[in-house]
């Protein structure tokens, strides 16, 4: 386990979480910040990027569990990203729309941003949020964010202005 609040706790993502993960990454309505589902082999190549990033720097997203049942719900964590040539930590969160409107990105997302923070002594941390997603927006918001930049990040070929969002550990 690498953390855990009231309702879960976010440990590695392994192989048996494979179908769990894919179904969310392979959901239109889940992945529409990504321009749409991701196909088998891109659920294969995050996974990849997944296990490389826990070998590499320790951390990575994360699979959120809820423990009244043990099931995955989400993903949620750590990872480095580019915005306008600087690496930032990025909190970034992805759930099966089974589980939406419950509260549980916020309460994994201010448990990461915790994580960040006290555990690996990030000063600061950033969500990169698509301008139409206003559901994370709302948890970026939740979590003590203010937007910082706004910039386009291109997916499958297509320009898409991101907000990037961020909250200092002081």
């Amino acid at each position: 386990m690498i953390t855990e609040t009231k309702r879960l706790y976010l440990r590695e993502i392994t192989q048996a979480d494979y179908a769990v993960i894919a179904k969310i990454l392979q959901d239109d309505d889940a992945m529409f910040a990504y321009n749409g589902a991701f196909s088998d082999e891109e659920v294969a190549q995050w996974f990849d990027n997944l296990m490389t990033q826990y070998q590499t720097r320790g951390f990575s997203l994360w699979a959120v569990v809820l423990k009244e049942t043990d099931q995955v719900v989400g993903q949620c964590g750590l990872t480095l990203q580019q915005v306008q040539g600087e690496t930032v930590t990025e909190i970034g969160y992805l759930f099966n729309r089974d589980y939406w409107h419950q509260g549980y990105a916020i309460e994994a997302a201010q448990a990461c941003k915790t994580y960040a923070f006290d555990i690996l002594g990030i000063e600061r941390v950033f969500s990169i949020i698509r301008d139409n997603n206003l559901a994370s927006m709302n948890v970026a918001i939740r979590n003590g964010m203010t937007v910082r930049t706004k910039f386009i990040k291109t997916y499958k070929g297509i320009e898409m202005p991101h907000f990037t969002f961020a909250v200092d550990k002081s």
